[in-house]
């Protein structure tokens, strides 16, 4: 099988993004692998599937917008996609609207059943920097 194309990848991508920002919890459990591994400013944590889904429609929590920079992906293998980029996100958390910026990264996987994101991970920059 080829290698995926880099707009397929960032379509992919953006098709989770959107799912979070729909609250489409149905669209991440599809778009999520059997369990995925997630890091970021709460550790390490692996989610299943369903549990994927539930935590997107009732987090307390809303995704108003977010935008892509320096998009970079590779294919190391032709059913193994790692996608990198900064966001900058518009959330409201408690609450609280704030506007992040973050790097982030997603391993996407394809099997039988199409491409899974099976890891993201997210570190929270600091003026637009890394800490």
């Amino acid at each position: 099988m080829a290698n995926a194309t880099k707009d397929e990848i960032i379509a992919l991508e953006k098709d989770y993004w959107d799912a979070m920002k729909r609250k489409d919890g149905k669209r991440a459990s599809q778009l999520s692998g059997k369990v995925s591994l997630t890091t970021g400013a709460r550790g390490v944590t692996s989610i299943p599937k369903d549990k994927m889904g539930k935590m997107t429609e009732e987090g307390d929590w809303t995704l108003e917008s977010y935008k892509f920079e320096d998009v970079e992906v590779i294919t190391p293998a032709p059913d193994v996609a790692i996608i990198a980029y900064k966001v900058t996100q518009k959330v409201t958390m408690g609450g609280k609207p704030q506007e992040l910026q973050a790097a982030d990264s997603s391993t996407w996987i394809r099997g039988s059943d199409g491409w899974e994101c099976h890891a993201h991970s997210e570190t929270i920059l600091q003026n637009g920097k890394g800490a």
